[in-house]
């Protein structure tokens, strides 16, 4: 906590200086930085201090029945907020911090997993929203009669990718399906994917005689124009053949801009997993977007229910949780120590 507030100290003092604000991009950054190490140090001095005075209460306490009422009250308070710091010590790993690059893929299941993955998008749309994130769709492709095939967004804020990191895997929903005239039960699949955005003084080459950029024109669902001219970009790195798009702006070059960002981020990735073994925990293991592969499950019918195979943790207000209040799994991920789950093991569920 030493560390958090000299380099709070140091923060300030540079924003005093002369010529700070003129690099507004520069400045930014640390105001975000400031903010992050407050969102810690703040909170953790005012649990310190309200402890201290707990416990000068509790001799009184002994004497006076409304004095332990108020008492066991801020026991009640203070657990809630040690509970919060403890969990932002959890979000200590080198991206956590970091802006986050969520991808929605739909699997097995035609139809029925184009519009299970358009519902996920929402679920992470409204989640972000709540938390105050901002999020953006940097490239979507429809599905041929409704929902999305895959779609990418980028959502910016506080420890975005610390949070998001448990989502990543395949998803699984188990309802009566809308599409279906006999009205039968549909499980249906998805794959969220998650990378951190990385910033721009993380050194990563790329040498442009090896990308192979092309423009097309942006699209809605079925079809329709959105732009009337060739504003998407598709940029393909030929060594790897990641291939990144970006179709959200109107501007060729911003959509240029973004989707350079993207492929920095996939091919530091990549330099990540080749030079790091403990670090291929960030990247996850990729499984296939079918039966017995799903981190977490969403029934619909014949019960409500979304359970989470990696910690346990179930809750039967399936509708909340599709309506972004998806906490208690990141927390209870979170929390969970490394040992007692495991992402790559398969979980076959009856349906």
């Amino acid at each position: 906590m030493a560390n958090k507030e000299k380099s709070i100290l140091e923060i300030q003092a540079k924003m005093a200086a002369q010529g700070f604000w003129d690099d507004q991009e520069t400045s930014n950054k640390f105001m975000q930085e400031l903010k992050s190490l407050k969102n810690v140090v703040v909170p953790f001095a005012e649990c310190t201090k309200r402890i201290a005075e707990a416990r000068e209460f509790i001799v009184l306490a002994e004497e006076d029945e409304s004095i332990q009422t108020q008492l066991n009250e801020e026991i009640v308070s203070l657990t809630s907020m040690i509970d919060q710091l403890e969990l932002q010590a959890v979000l200590s790993g080198p991206f956590d911090k970091n802006n986050a690059l969520l991808s929605i893929n739909a699997g097995a299941g035609g139809t029925e997993s184009c519009d299970w993955a358009n519902m996920l998008m929402r679920m992470y749309s409204r989640w972000a929203d709540e938390k105050g994130y901002t999020c953006e769709v940097i490239d979507i492709l429809h599905g041929d009669e409704t929902g999305i095939k895959n779609v990418t967004m980028r959502i910016a804020g506080d420890k975005v990718y610390g949070y998001l990191k448990s989502e990543k895997g395949v998803h699984r929903l188990v309802r009566i399906s809308p599409f279906d005239a006999n009205k039968r039960r549909h499980t249906s699949f998805a794959s969220v994917e998650l990378i951190p955005e990385i910033e721009d003084d993380i050194q990563v080459e790329i040498d442009p005689s090896q990308l192979r950029i092309d423009v097309y024109r942006a699209s809605g669902p079925g079809g329709q124009g959105v732009n009337t001219t060739d504003s998407a970009v598709r940029i393909t790195h030929l060594p790897t053949g990641i291939v990144v798009q970006c179709q959200n702006q109107r501007s060729q070059l911003q959509n240029k801009a973004q989707a350079m960002r993207v492929l920095r981020a996939k091919l530091y990735e990549c330099k990540v997993q080749e030079q790091q073994e403990q670090l291929n925990k960030e990247a996850g293991d990729k499984q296939k977007i079918e039966w017995g592969s799903q981190i977490r499950s969403y029934v619909l019918h014949p019960y409500l229910m979304v359970k989470d195979h990696r910690t346990g943790i179930e809750t039967g207000n399936a509708q909340k949780v599709l309506d972004g209040d998806i906490d208690i799994f990141i927390q209870g991920y979170l929390r969970t120590k490394p040992e007692d789950r495991d992402d790559r093991k398969k979980f076959p569920v009856k349906a």
